[in-house]
């Protein structure tokens, strides 16, 4: 796994809403915060961007926002040894390091039934002013990307937002992409043509904060600002074709914590 030298843009992951078709399994839990082998996926995806040096993240919160924070102030507890003084106020030694100590997670409280574009717009008041990019991915999916090449092809291509398309079985909305990448459709129900997704894992400029986004709560940023984002040319492609899984039922949660179980975790060797 490689990261890069100089310093990746932050990134912004989608964690409010409340996964009703994963219901049997995450009755109790966020979906983000359902576990793949011993840790929820939500992790695992972070770890994906950190092994490309991405060390910022902002977590747009909503429904049950509370274990997100149970967890992620309790992460060090979790993580190692602890001796502890009783009656002594912060008097806590953490034993063992780990990987994560570097990361800067944000958990912006983005509203309980608040849309993804809406979240979007109110989570970006934690993005830095030199922050001139920034990736924008879900909760609930993992992948073998190589996060520099599609920040490189986002930069490359200069458009307001690169999307990853993936190619899993047809049941999402669907890219017609044209010979020299940009997106050239972008459809909510799938009618299959060249087979692509958008799996989230996306790039985009931070313009498009004042440009397509409100914090409007109703506000669903895969409809009316990714198509007008489209239709102004301002959407570009990164293929991917390697493994790209996502977590919405139960099948495909038993799925991935199969692929733990045996051992077989391409989404923690990313591509490079």
């Amino acid at each position: 796994m490689n990261s890069t030298k100089t310093e990746m843009p932050p990134a912004i992951l989608l964690c409010g809403g409340q996964g009703t078709r994963l219901r049997d399994v995450a009755e109790l839990v966020p979906k983000p915060m359902v576990p793949v082998g011993p840790h929820p996926i939500v992790w695992h995806i972070m770890k994906s961007y950190a092994a490309f040096g991405v060390r910022r993240f902002i977590l747009c919160l909503g429904y049950k926002r509370e274990v997100f924070i149970n967890y992620f102030m309790n992460y060090n507890s979790r993580a190692s040894d602890v001796t502890l003084r009783l009656g002594h106020e912060n008097d806590v030694i953490y034993h063992d390091s780990h990987e994560e100590e570097d990361w800067e997670i944000t958990l912006a409280d983005t509203g309980d039934r608040t849309m993804t574009g809406g979240r979007i717009a109110r989570a970006a008041k934690y993005l830095k002013p030199d922050d001139k990019d920034f990736f924008l991915t879900y909760g609930d999916a993992v992948s073998d990307i190589d996060i520099a090449a599609l920040l490189d092809r986002h930069r490359k291509g200069d458009k307001a937002l690169t999307v990853s398309a993936v190619h899993p079985a047809g049941r999402f909305g669907e890219m017609s992409i044209a010979h020299d990448g940009s997106v050239a459709g972008f459809f909510e129900k799938p009618q299959t043509e060249q087979g692509f997704i958008n799996g989230g894992f996306m790039v985009a400029k931070r313009e498009i904060i004042d440009r397509y986004l409100t914090r409007d709560s109703d506000l669903v940023f895969e409809q009316e600002p990714m198509q007008a984002i489209q239709q102004d040319g301002e959407m570009l492609a990164y293929q991917h074709n390697g493994f790209w899984q996502c977590m919405d039922t139960p099948r495909e949660y038993q799925l991935l914590n199969e692929l733990w179980d045996n051992g077989q975790r391409p989404w923690m060797n990313p591509q490079a």
